[in-house]
Parts: C-alpha cells; structure tokens; sequence
C-alpha cells in the first residue's frame, strides 16, 4: 500500500503555496504585476521538474510564447529551489514553459524565486499552477482537484477559500469524473463542453447520450433536456435498484452523486425505505486510492 500521506495545516499550508504561484496584482489594476526576482539565474543551470504531472508543451503555444519573451522578456519569474544534492544548479517548481519558451527565445539567464519547496510541496505546487492554467480543460481541472484532496488532505471547502473558486465549482467539476471514460475524453478533446457533460452526469447511458449530442450539435440546454427525458424513460422500464434488489429514489441517488464528488470515489447506498439502518460501498481502483480513503476517514 502506498505510504501514507504527511499532514499539515491545510489553510495556512497551501495559501502559503498558492502566495507563490499566483501572479501578484497592482492596488490600482486587476492585471498581473510583474514580481522583483530573487536573482537571474543562467539557463543551463536550471533543470525541469521529472515529476511535473503535465508533460505535454506544444509547439505552437511555446513558440507564441517565445515571441513575447522576445519582446518583452520574462514578465512574472519562475520559482525554483535548490537541486538536492547538486551544487550551483536548480530544479523547476513552477514555470517549466516559460523555460523552455526562453530557450526558443535564445535567453541566457532567467529571472527567478528561489524557495527551499520539500519534494511533496513541488508536487503540490505542480499541481496548483495546472489548475490555474487558462486552458486547462475540465476533466483535467478537476483530476487536479482530486490530487490536491487526496495526496494532500485538503477539502473542498478549503480548496475554493485558497483557489478563489466557489465550493459547488469544485464540487461540479468533480462529479465530471463518475462520468464514463469516453465521455471525459469528448470533453478533453473539446467536442464536450463542461456543461454538456454536467447534464450527462444523471443520464441512464451517458456515452450513447454524448454521442447523440456531438453527432446532433446539441446545445446544453438541449443535452439537459435530453437527459431528463432519458432518466424519465428508464424510470418507466425498470426502477434503479441497489445490490439488495431496493429501489432507490431520487434523494438517495442525488445523495451518492455528492459523495462521489467528494471522495473521487464511486459511492452506493443501500437503504430499505423506512428502515433506520442501511449500508455505504465505496469503490477504489487503485492501492493510492484506498491510502487516501484510509487518511480521510481516519482523520
């Protein structure tokens, strides 16, 4: 079994990391102000990250980006922090493209923060600067999201005060990720919206629905729509039933669509109407997932 996560103060801990990620903001304008580097570093002597989570750079946006680090130069530094055991040479915490775009650029040195991150903090900075991307689609948002509470311990509501993001944005975004497989590539391929695949999130069959909705160009008022009518006509057919052979309702159903979200975990209940007394399941697919399952519950 995987080795159970450190604890720390979540609030204060990762506010402490985002303080470092995030761009600071001038008094008198919301956009980025550029932050005053610890020192300019020479490119040769800085390393990439091998445990960055995103390795994926295309060319095109790299190449965008070294037009304006032409122009303009690095505006925001990169943060990085000692190599262990190396002397003189630094390995990337955050800003692995703008590195590599400065190298396109023909930059020598790069304008840096030097932190002394242990290597769980790189991995949860990693993670957090992805989050924070623009282009991130949905389904990687909210794996991010799910990094963070089970690698970490931190909970939605503490993961929305640090991101700036509302509770039911991450709780949203985390029920994308009970949808079929097929489904969450539609979605980061692009030919899925966010709000395609939150109204296929209750469909009987989500992937015959989301082809439906490519196929047909389908608007998400129109998917929810559809949706709806799909649930409706699987009622009539045969009632959804938990392993006891129960039917369950609609309260129950919404009640382990929220668990899910929250655990990352596929959650069923089975509950006879009228009884006090009923039973949890909670599915993991992986020796990582029970680990964090274990911490949360213990904690």
């Amino acid at each position: 079994m995987a080795e159970k996560r450190e604890k720390r103060g979540l609030g204060r801990g990762l506010s402490a990391l985002m303080a470092d990620v995030e761009p600071q903001k001038t008094e008198s304008s919301d956009s980025p102000a550029p932050r005053r580097p610890d020192r300019l570093i020479p490119i040769e002597r800085i390393e990439p990250n091998p445990d960055q989570p995103r390795r994926t750079f295309t060319e095109e946006q790299l190449q965008e980006l070294a037009n304006s680090i032409r122009t303009k130069g690095v505006i925001q530094p990169i943060i990085l922090r000692p190599k262990p055991g190396a002397s003189e040479r630094y390995e990337i915490v955050a800003g692995e493209r703008r590195w590599r775009a400065a190298q396109l650029a023909n930059l020598h040195e790069m304008p840096a923060l030097i932190r002394e991150f242990t290597d769980t903090e790189v991995l949860e900075v990693a993670i957090i600067e992805n989050i924070q991307r623009a282009d991130l689609n949905a389904i990687e948002e909210a794996a991010g999201f799910r990094q963070l509470m089970f690698k970490f311990g931190h909970t939605q509501e503490k993961l929305a005060e640090a991101l700036g993001k509302s509770r039911s944005h991450i709780a949203n975004l985390l029920r994308l990720l009970n949808l079929p497989e097929d489904v969450q590539t539609f979605v980061i391929e692009g030919k899925l919206s966010a709000g395609h695949a939150r109204a296929l999130i209750t469909a009987n069959d989500p992937s015959a629905l989301a082809r439906q909705v490519i196929a047909k160009g389908l608007s998400v008022r129109a998917t929810e729509k559809l949706a709806r009518g799909d649930e409706e006509r699987a009622a009539k057919r045969k009632p959804r039933a938990d392993d006891m052979g129960i039917e369950k309702d609609a309260d129950t159903r919404a009640l382990e669509s929220d668990l899910s979200a929250s655990l990352g975990m596929k959650v069923s209940i089975d509950h006879k109407p009228g009884a006090e007394a009923g039973r949890i399941s909670i599915s993991y697919e992986t020796l990582e997932e029970l680990d964090s399952l274990c911490g949360l519950l213990g904690q």
